[in-house]
């Protein structure tokens, strides 16, 4: 074992002391579910790209909902993707990411060595190392020119759920929109794609994190620590719950007639039967799910950054040493939009 910057531990990943072949690279480590500090520096094996796979330098990444989660194995079924007693599947987690890709597999078109890019991994997350193999064809696109690689690493995840959870409302112009949990990292993507999109959109957040909000393209704040949701107003088209908290039955009654309720995180099993029961016996629609990755919308976010529409909110930033830190914040639930990993120094 040795020790290195900042004093932190660093061992081989199968606990030998020895480099015993294949390059090596730096990677945040985690072999038992549990709090923060089950996560790990270690060296790990670098990838080595397949054909249809490109390998990315990894300059920056976060600490998202997804990878607390995984962490610790909440809710209980991620045992059953992950590993019933221990984590077997994923052991390096890292949903999103912003880098350079340094080498192509042999079928590669789309990309070339020095393209810098950005991507959403998906469930093989992995974006807490240096280095990352993707597909070519996966949810991977050319970095927004006007964003810097730890601004970029911020947008994948957060910004494809608020886009797609939007476009299955069939969000247009002139609806009114209401998002709540809208200082977080979906969140402060819908109020954003919501304004691109021509809704009248109001926020609910924090008092704390009412400017920030307003600051983004809110038309009115209201703070959930003070006030239900008011019925003072017409009904709303859409309501976008991106942090899972939002009162169901208000939500409902304060949608239109033909109204759609958003739920980004829809694992509770009652909730996922009152939703099911709302569409059934209304023309009211409940809507849950899961992103669905695609290279397209990361394109069509590219070029809304690119013409100032829309911008990554950063509450804190955290060398990649530093993980464990950087979930402990998050995991208090109070993060203005994205909390970021510095991989490399851009």
């Amino acid at each position: 074992m040795r020790f290195g910057q900042n004093g932190v531990l660093k061992q081989r990943i199968d606990g030998s002391e020895t480099n015993t072949g294949g390059e090596k690279m730096r990677a945040i480590v985690y072999e038992q579910y549990g709090p923060p500090h089950v996560l790990q520096l270690k060296e790990v094996t670098k990838p080595a790209p397949k054909a249809g796979d490109i390998l990315i330098k990894v300059y920056a990444t976060t600490a998202a909902a997804g990878d607390w989660r995984l962490r610790r194995a909440d809710p209980f079924l991620a045992r059953m993707f992950n590993g019933l007693w221990r984590p077997k599947r994923i052991r390096i987690l890292g949903f999103e990411l912003a880098g350079v890709v340094e080498s192509t597999g042999s079928s590669v078109t789309r990309f070339k060595p020095g393209d810098a890019v950005y991507a959403a991994c998906g469930n093989s997350f992995g974006a807490y190392a240096e280095y990352k193999c993707l597909p070519e064809e996966g949810s991977v696109a050319l970095k927004p020119d006007n964003m810097t690689f730890e601004e970029a690493a911020a947008v994948p995840v957060g910004a494809l759920t608020a886009l797609q959870f939007l476009r299955a409302g069939k969000i247009k112009s002139g609806m009114r929109v209401l998002v709540y949990g809208a200082s977080g990292s979906v969140g402060t993507y819908a109020v954003q794609l919501a304004k691109h999109f021509g809704a009248e959109v109001t926020g609910v957040c924090s008092a704390s994190n009412a400017e920030l909000v307003t600051s983004i393209g809110a038309d009115r704040v209201l703070d959930y620590t003070k006030q239900q949701l008011p019925n003072d107003g017409p009904p709303y088209d859409i309501i976008f719950d991106t942090v899972g908290k939002s009162p169901f039955s208000v939500c409902v009654k304060l949608l239109a007639s033909d109204g759609v309720y958003l739920r980004a995180y829809h694992v509770n099993p009652v909730i996922i039967v009152r939703g099911l029961w709302a569409s059934l016996t209304s023309s009211k629609k409940v809507i849950g799910g899961n992103m669905k990755e695609n290279a397209e919308d990361l394109v069509f976010l590219k070029e809304r950054i690119e013409a100032g529409q829309l911008r990554a909110v950063i509450d804190r930033r955290y060398r990649l040493e530093q993980a464990a830190e950087a979930h402990a914040y998050v995991e208090l639930g109070h993060k203005k939009g994205n909390v970021v990993l510095t991989v490399c120094e851009d």
